[in-house]
């Protein structure tokens, strides 16, 4: 996007704080927290970068042939390998070249990708903690549903099978759930389910509309993105949106901020280690 200004933040949950670390004048998308805690990986025109918190320097990772990435893109629980998600032809959101993106694996330091899913269009959202299991979103037979497949790759298992968009899946700590968005009640709402697809529960019931819940690592909360408007099915950018945390342990649910944002804010899953804070990116002209 010509002329937008990209921030990359993070929010403390204790101190009730957001901080800029990066600014500039650049399309910075969807913030990982790596393992050891040191530093973030973003997405920037189909390629990945890891932003080092304490001197605020951009590295590019080496994806090999995978330079239209998009950001859909995370980190193993181990932290040894990141997943993406590709676009084999075309270049980063443009027209519907979206629709060729598959999954690969790549060393955490870089390489080259290792195919994961065979048919497209299919983009990552969350790993299992046990580090077997990947899930993610993906358009079959003319509909968007939620999907398995092991890290090593083979046949894929569907998960949701509501008509309309089932996206942004990603674990629990423990592994037992999986947090999601979806149509099904016929506007954007929170969702949970068993890891294997049961008992499918809805969770948020209001007048925004939610996408990208992402469970913190320490069981007590989950953050995700609410468009201040109905946005139907879809997840724009340069949006009126909130960051809203549901806490697990009462249900109860609290904004902590408001911006412009939406596409790239919080695509995939960003908490620190301790489950204190997590990063996003905002945008501004």
């Amino acid at each position: 996007m010509e002329g937008l200004k990209s921030s990359v933040e993070i929010y403390d949950i204790q101190k009730d704080t957001r901080e800029v670390i990066d600014e500039e004048q650049d399309h910075l998308e969807a913030p990982n927290w790596s393992r050891t805690g040191n530093y973030l990986i973003l997405n920037s025109k189909g390629k990945l970068f890891r932003l080092d918190l304490k001197t605020k320097k951009k590295t590019y990772i080496d994806t090999g042939f995978a330079d239209k990435c998009n950001n859909d893109h995370g980190i193993s629980p181990d932290g040894s390998q990141i997943v993406l998600s590709h676009q084999q032809q075309g270049a980063a959101h443009h027209d519907r070249d979206f629709m060729t993106s598959s999954i690969f694996i790549i060393p955490i330091e870089g390489g080259t990708p290792k195919p994961i899913t065979s048919k497209a269009p299919s983009f990552w959202h969350g790993w299992s903690p046990d580090g077997k299991t990947l899930v993610y979103t993906a358009l079959r037979n003319g509909d968007f549903d939620i999907y398995s497949i092991s890290v090593e790759g083979g046949e894929e298992t569907r998960l949701t099978d509501d008509p309309g968009l089932d996206d942004g899946p990603d674990y629990s700590h423990h592994g037992k759930y999986i947090y999601y968005n979806s149509m099904r009640s016929g506007s954007m709402e929170i969702w949970r389910m068993r890891s294997n697809g049961d008992q499918k529960e809805q969770l948020t019931n209001d007048e925004y509309s939610n996408w990208f819940p992402h469970p913190s690592p320490n069981g007590k909360y989950f953050v995700y993105l609410a468009y201040l408007e109905d946005q139907g099915d879809r997840h724009p950018p340069m949006k009126n949106v909130a960051l809203r945390l549901y806490d697990l342990r009462d249900n109860t649910i609290n904004t902590l901020c408001t911006f412009a944002g939406g596409q790239g804010t919080i695509n995939v899953p960003s908490w620190s280690p301790d489950g204190n804070k997590f990063a996003f990116v905002s945008y501004g002209k």
